[in-house]
């Protein structure tokens, strides 16, 4: 057991050091302020406070883990070996970043409660973190610094044996419109014709009606292929299912319809499913909690995991609408147009409300890339670059790579041509050893 000694446990404190010591590094983390037990402690053991008390392992401690609400943090980042870093400690300190300080501004999210520039749907940009503009998105930086950390203590205390982890993925499968043409209803169907007629997509109007007419199999239909998938695969596919009403953004299945209904919970038997917010819903609570239900009605089970529409968040009442509806997991921290970690980390940790200083239960896995960002990428060998980049990151720190697919993705549709082979690389990155 690590002990660490600090002159204040503040709850930021305690949620960063067990983020990093026990989620990451897989060690047993316990605190004091008294000098005496410190000192008693026979193990692994830091002092994180702003004076050294004597020769042992000292990190200098930066004033954000003792603060309460925002201030005003313009975060000076350097570059520390291969990756970069902020909250420069000095020289008496034993790593010369406060990664804890540094960790928990990137964990809970800190600079999105600042004022920022938001998209047309109201999302946090990419371009406009610190991680983006500093050029350290692509690292899983939390995880670096996690296991630099960890070095440093392994040359303090060589005798002592660190756990490994392994790395892992979790493929996420999302359905906004799990049918391109089947289920639609007259109207919907009928518009669909009317504007493919004044487009002039002629080859569309007659592959609608060679579906409506059960004569060709729905493009967007793919779920045969995913579950044979998730049959020859160690890793557990996890499904998003939009069930919310027909709107401006969400295009979905009416949830009523039989076949819908007996389509989620044929892919349940195989896979798991969680439930995907509809656009509304993120800014109103009776939406969301009807949504929630209308999905355990289906699963006939407590509803785990979700993830919100078009990947928006607003923090912290998007979190604190799923804690009170007693969601666990959330998968939609990520960036929908940009690759890397928008927390910093590949680990998931716990969502920290700020305003409240609180450690919450929910859970959030943040992914690191979704299936549109390859598309940025013109041929076949770029996309395969630019992805086993990513893998290469998290594979690094043993992590957990989470990247999000749809099912129209392994369509036969020109534009995700290659997607298979693409989604089989992450599957197989798994098989292999860790380097």
């Amino acid at each position: 057991m690590l002990l660490v000694y600090t002159h204040a446990i503040t709850p930021r404190f305690k949620y960063v050091f067990k983020h990093i010591c026990t989620r990451v590094l897989g060690i047993e983390v316990a605190f004091t302020t008294k000098i005496e037990e410190f000192i008693a402690h026979d193990s692994l053991k830091i002092s994180y406070t702003k004076q050294q008390l004597g020769s042992e392992f000292f990190i200098k401690s930066h004033d954000i883990l003792f603060e309460q609400g925002l201030n005003d943090i313009d975060p000076n980042v350097q570059k520390w070996g291969q990756t970069k870093c902020f909250f420069f400690n000095g020289e008496k300190s034993a790593i010369p970043f406060d990664i804890f300080a540094a960790s928990f501004y990137l964990l809970c999210r800190y600079e999105e409660y600042l004022p920022h520039v938001k998209d047309q749907y109201g999302r946090f940009l990419a371009t406009e973190s610190l991680a983006y503009k500093h050029g350290f998105l692509h690292q899983p930086v939390v995880d670096i610094w996690a296991y630099k950390f960890k070095d440093a203590l392994q040359a303090q205390y060589p005798e002592y044996v660190f756990p490994e982890r392994r790395y892992s993925v979790k493929p996420i499968i999302d359905i906004p419109i799990p049918y391109r043409y089947k289920l639609k209803g007259v109207m919907r169907s009928f518009g669909g014709v009317i504007k493919d007629l004044f487009a002039l997509k002629l080859k569309n109007i007659y592959t609608r009606f060679m579906v409506i007419f059960n004569l060709q199999h729905d493009p967007f239909d793919t779920f045969k292929y995913i579950i044979n998938r998730q049959k020859q695969s160690k890793f557990k596919f996890l499904f998003f299912f939009l069930i919310g009403d027909y709107s401006t953004f969400d295009k979905g299945i009416n949830p009523n319809k039989r076949k819908f209904v007996s389509l989620i919970k044929h892919v349940a038997d195989y896979c798991e499913v969680g439930l995907k917010t509809s656009f509304f819903s993120i800014d109103n609570f009776s939406i969301m909690k009807k949504e929630k239900q209308k999905m355990e009605d289906i699963l006939n089970s407590t509803l785990k995991a979700s993830r919100q529409s078009f990947s928006k968040l607003n923090l912290p009442e998007s979190y604190r609408n799923l804690i009170e509806l007693e969601i666990l997991e959330d998968y939609t921290m990520g960036y929908v147009n940009h690759k890397g970690f928008r927390a910093g980390s590949c680990t998931p940790f716990f969502f920290y409300d700020l305003d409240y200083e609180v450690q919450t239960p929910l859970k959030v896995y943040s992914y690191h890339l979704m299936d549109y960002v390859l598309l940025k990428n013109h041929s076949l060998l770029d996309k395969k670059k630019t992805l086993n980049e990513i893998i290469n990151e998290v594979k690094q720190v043993n992590g957990e790579f989470i990247p999000v697919f749809h099912n129209y993705t392994f369509s036969d549709i020109e534009r995700w041509q290659g997607f298979k082979e693409l989604f089989n690389i992450i599957l197989e990155s798994g098989n292999e050893s860790n380097d």
